[in-house]
């Protein structure tokens, strides 16, 4: 009998097996596979257009960047947002570390799956062969940048190639195989970065919408990785060839419409955030409700920051950038409310008609290009000051602040002073953060610089140490713990 009903168990396992397997054979109605969903070009320019540049996001290093280091002080409206932040708590456990690690992530997944459906695609005509490799030039470029952003933010030096920098994900992993995946040398992913731009280079288009990657776009990203590598000759040479491409602005009118996305001015690249749809609003990353004083400001502009602007009161960023709902209390050092009586409201992103917190996200400018070339008179083979001081003169006049050009007699002062103007000019575009780690200990200057009055405590911290761990944001949580084998980053 018990052999009897041993058999039977072993029969039925069979066909239960067997009608497993078939139910997983069978393709469910309305159930889409790469094999069908990936038949011509035109299918892959829409994946490209509607999963891969939605993803092109870099609100988390605006709000991180704002809200630790001195670009915002505690609004008349917090309730407890970012404070711990605000205050220097930094941990694996913090949403900002999360998020930026995510959002690269799942970028560069999904360019990885991009080339991967394309084998699927054979074009028609060399026509279609171009368009193709256009468009895997496209994502390819995107896969770049977000590989230079994982590296300024969880790398400990940029510019050592023999740093630790982040996981190569260069595939699409099977998600039910766990394997481990280390971090690799700055050197590896650097390569990584180059061959997508030559790839890119060499397949772009000659399309020039600057919503979308142009070959300029290319030359821009190549500015900023050479100059966070200290290799400051390529950095002003693709820094050269994008400013010539896409003059610095000079009109006031046409800064500020570029700031309401009524015109392109010198953006090189901005990811586009319409006013339909479900997108995120990046001027929620201070408000609730408007750009204004009465708008919800759980965070408004730093009192020091501030100040900068208000020594040049013709300064355009003065007027685009500061609500002229603000509340600005002269006495804000000697009045106890200061929280609710000095209220500088932000208005670099007023929002558009329908979506009052929503504008596209300016990732580079002509002015970062500027500034570039300005750095790398000073750190180039040739060092050439009164060059640099040039380059930071150019960018003032420009914004009508009327001072006379600097003269910088070391070195150390030219990298104060392009510090200080890249603090002026880049502000809110997620890279104060940055630029403090890569410069401040070369201009001699503390780093982080807030007023007492930033905060609704005065008995907190105002600044961090160059040396601070916290200067390298820590690998996520989330990551360490499926992935334990990864190497977080000293200090945490």
């Amino acid at each position: 009998m018990k052999k009897i009903k041993y058999l039977l168990f072993i029969a039925f396992s069979a066909a239960l097996t067997t009608s497993c397997n078939d139910a997983l054979d069978i393709v469910q109605e309305g159930e889409l596979y790469p094999e069908g969903a990936f038949k011509t070009v035109a299918n892959l320019r829409s994946y490209l257009n509607g999963d891969i540049y939605s993803r092109v996001n870099n609100s988390t290093e605006i709000a991180f960047t704002s809200v630790f280091t001195d670009e915002v002080g505690i609004g008349p409206d917090n309730g407890g947002q970012n404070l711990e932040e605000h205050r220097f708590q930094l941990n694996p456990t913090t949403g900002f570390a999360a998020s930026l690690w995510s959002t690269h992530y799942t970028l560069i997944n999904r360019v990885n799956r991009l080339i991967e459906f394309s084998d699927l695609v054979t074009p028609a005509n060399a026509a279609e062969t171009a368009q193709k490799n256009a468009i895997l030039a496209e994502a390819r470029t995107l896969r770049a940048h977000a590989y230079l952003q994982l590296l300024a933010y969880y790398s400990t030096d940029m510019s050592d190639p023999n740093a630790l920098g982040v996981i190569l994900s260069d595939q699409v992993y099977d998600p039910l195989v766990v394997e481990p995946r280390l971090r690799v040398p700055n050197s590896v992913i650097y390569n990584f970065i180059e061959e997508d731009l030559l790839f890119a280079e060499n397949n772009l288009s000659a399309a020039t919408d600057y919503k979308f990657v142009t070959r300029n776009l290319v030359n821009a990203i190549r500015a900023r990785m050479y100059l966070y590598r200290k290799n400051y000759d390529l950095a002003k040479n693709y820094a050269t060839l994008a400013l010539a491409a896409r003059p610095l602005t000079t009109n006031p009118t046409q800064y500020s419409a570029m700031w309401r996305d009524s015109g392109q001015g010198e953006i090189i690249f901005a990811a586009s955030r319409p006013s339909g749809g479900t997108w995120s609003n990046i001027a929620g990353t201070w408000y609730f409700n408007t750009t204004t004083a009465s708008g919800g400001a759980f965070h408004d502009m730093g009192r020091n920051l501030y100040n900068l602007y208000a020594q040049h009161p013709n300064d355009i960023r003065l007027a685009s950038w500061v609500d002229p709902s603000s509340s600005i209390n002269s006495s804000y050092l000697n009045d106890i409310n200061y929280i609710e009586t000095d209220i500088i409201a932000i208005d670099k992103y007023p929002g558009k008609s329908a979506q009052p917190l929503r504008n596209d996200l300016k990732m580079y400018r002509s002015s970062e290009m500027v500034l570039i070339i300005a750095e790398c008179e000073v750190g180039g083979s040739t060092q050439n000051l009164a060059a640099a001081a040039a380059r930071v003169q150019s960018i003032r006049q420009a914004r009508g602040t009327g001072q006379t050009t600097p003269a910088y007699t070391t070195a150390q002062a030219a990298w104060a002073d392009i510090l200080l103007e890249r603090r002026k000019e880049l502000a809110f575009e997620g890279h104060r953060y940055i630029d403090i780690k890569r410069l401040a200990a070369l201009a001699g200057v503390q780093g982080i610089d807030r007023n007492i009055t930033d905060d609704a405590l005065q008995n907190v911290p105002l600044t961090l140490p160059l040396t601070d761990h916290r200067f390298t944001m820590p690998v996520p949580q989330a990551e360490v713990a499926g992935n334990v084998t990864i190497q977080q980053n000293p200090g945490y």
